[in-house]
């Protein structure tokens, strides 16, 4: 029985990247044996286990064959018969299908080191038209390392999408592949592979973008790379980032729809038709007068969550500097807003509920915020 550390891991280490997670193949051993070992059983469609210690993930060498369509239609092969080119000839990408022995060498038998080298990302073999998440895996991989892809391996993903392999498509397995692209530092090109590989349009039809040649082609793809690019720089989590792509559609349904078609998180869609809905008042707040902006602030739920409408601003900052290419300099409307925020805040409703009869605690109460937000203005 041999232990070999296998993918992500070996290839971070050869870009010089820190490793935070390791998975191990083992070739030759049998779950009797990893059992005995005092491994602990976790796979249920092919064996792995935990190692007892660590608690690092080490599977039995294994291949795999397509017998039904979608990404549980495999027919698994796990034996001490499987070698290791077997079992990394079933990844995806040859940098990803590498391996390191216990004493240090690299079996590297599809070139991976050599296409790190290139900045490439090449499928391994033909099975990769089996499993047609690949080909956004193959996008975020080049958001996240700035990669080209092979010529072949685009023609390849191109026709995937043409002969309708993606109709098989998992939304959960999308929206991992996806949300991971947009949390990377330049998400641009993983929307210009995807459109590419022709599935951009399929993936977000409600967005209307454009690329070509690696580049945004129309108004709307510029101007979310480029607030995208601001997003990354602020440090904006999953939500805001999602909701930067709402304010390219046209309605809060489309975002709906959007959100609903790649099982987004709740916190994601409703930020993202929140942006959509109010985008335009909100980036008109400095020239409201008291009334409005405590309008708008009540239309966005600000008071009962805070911190969604802060998000909410920051994304519009992102948006607003990805329209005009403001670079670092300050976002007007979170100052307008943020200061009739604060005003209104500071504005003790129960004092005023205790002064006089219920029926209208609540006009008095507004009518209150409306002089605070005044008084700051």
């Amino acid at each position: 029985m041999k232990i070999y550390a296998v993918g992500g891991s070996v290839r971070d280490e050869l870009l010089g990247l820190p490793v935070s997670d390791r998975d191990y193949v083992v070739v030759g051993g049998t779950p009797e044996e990893m059992v005995r070992l005092g491994y602990k059983p976790v796979g249920k469609d092919f064996p792995v286990f935990l190692h007892p210690k660590t608690h690092e993930e080490f599977a039995l060498a294994r291949t795999e064959r397509k017998v039904a369509r979608g990404y549980k239609g495999f027919k698994i092969h796990a034996a001490p018969d499987v070698t290791l080119e077997q079992d990394l000839e079933r990844r995806d990408l040859t940098i990803n299908a590498m391996a390191r022995e216990e004493g240090g060498a690299l079996v590297d038998p599809f070139g991976g080191a050599a296409d790190l080298e290139r900045g490439l990302l090449r499928h391994v073999s033909a099975a990769f038209v089996e499993d047609p998440v690949r080909i956004l895996r193959v996008a975020r991989f080049a958001a996240r390392f700035g990669f080209a892809v092979a010529p072949e391996t685009m023609a390849l993903m191109r026709t995937m999408v043409a002969e309708g392999e993606t109709g098989a498509l998992v939304p959960e397995r999308v929206w991992q592949e996806f949300s991971r692209g947009l949390m990377e530092g330049d998400p641009a090109p993983m929307f210009a592979v995807l459109a590419e590989a022709g599935l951009l349009a399929q993936l977000l039809p409600e967005l209307g973008l454009a690329f070509e040649d690696g580049l945004a082609a129309n108004d709307a793809a510029r101007i979310l790379v480029r607030s995208l690019e601001c997003a990354a720089a602020e440090r904006l989590a999953l939500a805001p980032r999602f909701a930067l792509l709402a304010l390219c559609a046209r309605s809060p349904e489309a975002v709906s729809a959007l959100a609903e078609r790649l099982r987004a998180p709740g916190d994601c869609r409703d930020l993202a038709v929140l942006a959509q809905r109010h985008a335009g008042a909100l980036l008109r707040a400095p020239s409201l007068g008291a009334a409005a902006r405590l309008e708008l602030l009540e239309r966005c739920d600000a008071f009962r969550r805070p911190e969604r409408f802060d998000a909410l601003l920051a994304l519009l900052a992102c948006a607003e500097r990805g329209q005009r290419g403001w670079g670092t300099l300050p976002f007007p409307p979170r100052a307008a807003l943020g200061r009739a925020f604060a005003a209104a805040s500071g504005v003790d409703a129960g004092a005023i509920a205790a002064q006089g009869s219920k029926p209208d605690v609540a006009a008095r109460v507004r009518r209150a915020r409306v002089a605070a937000i005044e008084g700051a203005l």
